[in-house]
C-alpha cells in the first residue's frame, strides 16, 4: 500500500512539474546554434524551424551561425549553456559521429554533453569539381589526380565534417594523393572552387544544386549508394567504381545535457509537426534535404552507429588533429 502511494505521489509529482514547465516556458528568445556560415543546410532547417516556431510559440527564434572547427566552436557554446530549453543545436555528423575520434581534445563530449531531441533530415554529398579541371566522370578525376600527385586539391566546409571524410573515404579507396582544403563554410568554399583556386569539393547537394543546375560547377558523383531523386543524372560514386562508397550527411536536433524531459518531449513534438508539414516538406525535397523528423531515442542509436562507422575510417586513415 505504502509502494502504490508513493508512487501515485512521484507521478503527480512529475505531472505537476511538466504542467509548470509548460505554463512558464517560453519566457524569452530562443536561439538555434549553427555550426556553419548561412546558406548551407544546417543553416536552411534552423530557419525553417525558426519560422514555424515563432508563430507557435509566440516568442522570438533566433538563429546563431558560429562556424569553425568543424562544428567544435559551436557545439562547444551549447554544450556548456544552461538546460532551459532557450539554447538548442543544429547537430551534424560531424559534431556527434566524427570529431571524437579526430580531435586529439574535445572541449566537450559528443554525446553525454547532449539531450538528443529529434533527427531532422539528410541530404547526398556531391562531388563536384572546377569547370576547367577537365574531369567529366570519377574514373577521369581519378586518373588526373595519379598523374599529378599531391597537386589537386579538395575543399570542404570544416576539418571533421561528413564533407571531409567523404574526400578522406575518396582517398583511401582509389589511392590518390590530394590535398585538403578547409573552409568555415560554403560561402568561401564554392567562390574558390569556381574561380579554380581549389580543383574540387565535397559539398552538400542541397548547397551546390543551384550552381550545379546553373552549369557553374561540374557534378561528378553523389556520394549516398542511391541516385538521389532531385539530381537523378548525377550518377554515385558506387556505380563509377567504388562500391560501397557511402557518406551521408545528417542533421538534428540537439539540446544541452540534462533537458527536463517535459522541454525535449515538447521541442520533438514541435520538430515533427514543423517537418511533417506539406509545404515544408516540400521545400526542404526540392532542395536536395530528406527530412524525417522522429524519437530521441532513435537519433541517439544512430549517433552510436555513426560513431562505430567514422571511427574506423578515422583509425585506418591514421588522421589526428588538435583543436
Amino acid at each position: 500500500m505504502l509502494l502504490a502511494c508513493l508512487s501515485i505521489h512521484i507521478a503527480a509529482q512529475a505531472q505537476s512539474q511538466t504542467a509548470k514547465a509548460n505554463n512558464t516556458w517560453p519566457k524569452q528568445t530562443i536561439r538555434i546554434v549553427v555550426t556553419f556560415t548561412p546558406g548551407g543546410a544546417p543553416d536552411i532547417l534552423a530557419r525553417v524551424l525558426a519560422e514555424s516556431w515563432q508563430q507557435s510559440l509566440g516568442v522570438p527564434i533566433l538563429v546563431e551561425n558560429r562556424p569553425g572547427y568543424g562544428g567544435n566552436i559551436g557545439a562547444d557554446l551549447v554544450a556548456k549553456s544552461d538546460p532551459d530549453g532557450y539554447t538548442l543545436l543544429i547537430g551534424t555528423v560531424g559534431i556527434h559521429a566524427i570529431n571524437g575520434a579526430l580531435y586529439d581534445k574535445m572541449p566537450f563530449h559528443p554525446i553525454n554533453d547532449f539531450t538528443p531531441i529529434s533527427f531532422l533530415a539528410s541530404t547526398p554529398n556531391v562531388l563536384v569539381v572546377n569547370k576547367m579541371l577537365g574531369a567529366t566522370n570519377l574514373s577521369e578525376l581519378t586518373d588526373l589526380a595519379k598523374a599529378k600527385p599531391h597537386e589537386l586539391t579538395f575543399g570542404s566546409s570544416g576539418v571533421g565534417t561528413s564533407l571531409h571524410m567523404s574526400g578522406e573515404l575518396f582517398k583511401d579507396m582509389t589511392g590518390v594523393q590530394i590535398r585538403h582544403i578547409p573552409y568555415k563554410g560554403r560561402a568561401q568554399s564554392l567562390p574558390d572552387l569556381i574561380s579554380g583556386r581549389i580543383s574540387m569539393l565535397f559539398d552538400n547537394l542541397s548547397s551546390s544544386l543551384p550552381l550545379i543546375k546553373a552549369g557553374e560547377v561540374q557534378a561528378l558523383a553523389v556520394t549516398t549508394l542511391k541516385r538521389s531523386p532531385v539530381a537523378p543524372e548525377i550518377p554515385t560514386m558506387a556505380e563509377q567504381g567504388l562500391p560501397g562508397f557511402e557518406a551521408t550527411s545528417w542533421f538534428s536536433l540537439m539540446a544541452p545535457a540534462n533537458l527536463p524531459p517535459a522541454l525535449q518531449q515538447r521541442f520533438n513534438t514541435l520538430t515533427r509537426q514543423t517537418l511533417n508539414q506539406a509545404d515544408v516538406r516540400n521545400k526542404l525535397l526540392a532542395s536536395g534535404l530528406d527530412p524525417a523528423p522522429g524519437s530521441p531515442q532513435e537519433l541517439s542509436k544512430l549517433i552510436q552507429v555513426e560513431t562505430n562507422k567514422w571511427g574506423r575510417v578515422i583509425y585506418k586513415s591514421g588522421a589526428k588533429l588538435e583543436q
